[in-house]
């Protein structure tokens, strides 16, 4: 099968790494852009080296023979940021970068550009069993996601001037092997059997496993179906905090130490301690709606959560199976 060579942006990220390995194991050409070299070679046909990314970026060399391009590229949201102008610093890498990207991918001659968004395109939360679909209105809340919303309508504008294929995906948390921050953190507490006052809470949010976000992705490289299209991703089971802590530590084999604390408690000592948004994301809710991949692109998640979660956490902690 002759397979167009595909450029992947942030190569070295998280989801960039997992991506990589996994097109190059089923025989797709790979060229990876990264920001430094720090990306172990493991059968990289190509790598280019390009320190930023901005409007200014020249991508010449990598887009040399590519068909595709997979931009995971971006500055994340990070919080208490420290910029004067946030959504100007976002926006010179998540909206002018991205652009400038793929006005020069349309002209290299590029086919299909997939564009990892995110969830916070939609907004923050939602009510409950109103899940976030498609169609939903944009309703980005901070600079993060404001930033993804613009370049997303700048590429559905260049994929309409150009005729070259965009395809917008829009996860949620993810979680896997190699994930950091705040998810490494939870299972951490978790296997330390730190008491947790989080045994009573009743949202429900969709969260998304790395292999489960790489199969909608590598879907979307070169389905028909998927040229034009926004598609929200999660691995087709919500949890609540509760249900996900206990998931973890079964995960662990061991028992979550859960305290039922009312949740209105903990929602009411986060607002006096100023922690509003952390409490929002432990206690409200976020679903999203995988209706159209399914439909659409016959796609469904292949790995359930138990399995993700082991997976995740044998790769955390380095146990064995």
């Amino acid at each position: 099968m002759n397979r167009s060579r595909v450029l992947i942006t942030g190569a070295n990220g998280f989801v960039g790494r997992a991506l990589t390995h996994d097109l190059l194991d089923k025989g797709w050409p790979v060229t990876c852009a990264v920001r430094s070299d720090d990306m172990p070679d493991g059968g990289i046909a190509r790598k280019v080296i390009l320190p930023s990314m901005d409007e200014y970026t020249a991508w010449t060399d990598a887009l040399s023979g590519c068909g595709v391009v997979i931009h995971l590229a971006a500055r994340v949201h990070v919080m208490n940021d420290s910029a004067s102008d946030p959504l100007a610093e976002f926006r010179k890498t998540n909206v002018e970068g991205t652009l400038n990207l793929a006005r020069q991918a349309a002209a290299a001659g590029v086919k299909r550009f997939v564009f990892i968004s995110s969830v916070k395109v939609n907004g923050e939360q939602t009510l409950p069993r109103q899940a976030f679909t498609e169609e939903c209105a944009a309703r980005p809340q901070d600079a993060y996601g404001q930033s993804k919303y613009e370049a997303e309508q700048g590429l559905m504008a260049i994929a309409g001037k150009t005729g070259m294929e965009v395809v917008i995906i829009r996860p949620p948390l993810i979680y896997g092997a190699g994930v950091k921050a705040n998810f490494a953190s939870m299972l951490n507490y978790v296997k330390r059997g730190m008491p947790l006052p989080l045994g009573a809470i009743h949202n429900k949010r969709s969260f998304v496993y790395l292999g489960n976000l790489l199969s909608l992705i590598e879907c979307c490289v070169d389905h028909p179906a998927a040229a034009n299209q926004v598609f929200l991703v999660s691995d087709g089971n919500d949890l609540s905090t509760t249900a996900l802590l206990g998931s973890c530590a079964a995960a662990l084999g061991i028992k979550a130490r859960l305290l039922p604390v009312p949740q209105g408690l903990i929602v009411f000592c986060a607002a006096i301690l100023g922690k509003k948004a952390v409490a929002q994301r432990l206690c409200g809710n976020l679903q999203v709606d995988i209706s159209k991949a399914r439909t659409v692109l016959g796609w469904t998640p292949p790995i359930s959560v138990a399995d993700g979660l082991r997976a995740t956490v044998i790769d955390l902690f380095k146990m064995d199976k």
